[in-house]
């Protein structure tokens, strides 16, 4: 694990939030971590949903500060075009955000470190597995 990149799911940024063990230890030991738009979106939501939006929203920014952002192209576009037809068609459609995240993913060949196992439906996508890892 160590000198690796991962691109953070919102759960896993959510998990260092609150100071999960295993999220924090892995995102330290990266290389370089990454965060999809849509993803800082998906955190913008729950700051704005919760009893303190301005202690949450602060949070989130002092945190963007620490990674890079990866927004979306057309490029982008294409795999999530050809990503979401082939989950459809396999009778595995995921949310459309997790789509676009996986998208990212596999644009930039950098493993998604998630919890969400529906992941494991998107042909070609590394997911970092914290488990086998530490």
């Amino acid at each position: 694990m160590i000198g690796s990149d991962l691109i953070l799911d919102t759960n896993i940024v959510i998990d260092y939030f609150k100071q999960n063990q295993h999220a924090t230890i892995n995102i330290k030991r990266a290389e370089r971590v990454y965060i999809p738009i849509m993803v800082v979106g998906e955190l913008y939501v729950g700051a704005y949903r919760s009893l303190e939006p301005v202690v949450k929203k602060k949070e989130i920014d002092d945190f963007l500060i620490t990674i890079k952002i990866l927004e979306i192209d057309l490029h982008t576009a294409d795999i999530y075009g050809s990503t979401k037809a082939s989950l459809m068609n396999k009778g595995k459609p995921i949310s459309y955000n997790d789509v676009w995240i996986a998208s990212v993913a596999l644009q930039h060949s950098i493993p998604l470190y998630t919890n969400d196992a529906h992941f494991r439906e998107v042909d070609g996508l590394q997911l970092f597995n914290p488990l086998t890892s530490i």
